[in-house]
């Protein structure tokens, strides 16, 4: 299970997707080791992080929450300020110069050509926002009081939706608007507090040394 090297500056959608996969492993009861490595992005087969190495296979990704990865695609590429202040930064940090100028460029022309190609290159931050909304209204209605998406039992979905929410909720962004929006639907919020506090804090606790710092998830709700 691997992860780029930069613990509190991974970004956004990367570190959803490795947060989904080590919450789904820790809810099935399965010991989870992580390897943080810079060139993770490129020892992974579909070029996308994370990915697991179960015996001699390495499979890769865990299924997108569709308009979750748009958004947080969008905001860290598309919108100037964020791109300048904090995802180039964010991105190249592994590699030394001209390396990391080259390829936090090239990831950003990628990302807005994928964008202008699926029709979100034209779209303002606020319909961006509007869209988070409607998802997290949604996914809002579909949970209810209910502890998990399917009452009581933890699954899948409640790994993919834990990695994506979380990050957004404790990630820095030019500002908080992405975050606030997720905060109002407390069942939501309460929803991320449980799981971080029936899966990841019990663990964090029985680990206090400083070799063990890197198998948190870093950022806390608590």
């Amino acid at each position: 299970f691997s992860f780029p090297d930069e613990d509190d500056q991974v970004l956004l959608s990367d570190c959803a997707s490795s947060l989904a996969v080590q919450a789904y492993l820790k809810m099935c009861g399965l010991p989870v080791h992580l390897c943080c490595r810079a060139n993770a992005e490129y020892m992974s087969p579909s070029g996308k992080v994370p990915f697991i190495h179960v015996g001699n296979q390495v499979v890769s990704e865990l299924g997108p929450i569709v308009q979750f990865t748009k958004a947080k695609l969008y905001i860290q590429w598309c919108d100037n300020a964020t791109a300048a202040e904090i995802t180039r930064p964010r991105y190249s940090s592994p590699y030394s110069w001209p390396l990391n100028y080259i390829l936090a460029y090239q990831k950003q022309w990628e990302v807005r050509r994928k964008m202008n190609a699926i029709g979100w290159a034209g779209k303002s931050l606020e319909q961006v926002y509007e869209d988070v909304s409607q998802c997290c209204q949604a996914l809002s209605q579909r949970l209810g009081t209910q502890p998990y998406f399917f009452n009581k039992q933890p699954t899948e979905l409640d790994a993919l939706v834990f990695g994506h929410l979380f990050t957004i909720l404790t990630t820095r962004l030019t500002n908080d608007e992405l975050g606030e929006r997720v905060k109002s639907f407390t069942n939501l919020l309460s929803f991320c507090r449980r799981i971080e506090q029936n899966y990841f804090e019990e663990q964090d606790r029985d680990s206090q040394s400083g070799a063990s710092s890197r198998h948190s998830k870093g950022p806390s709700l608590m």
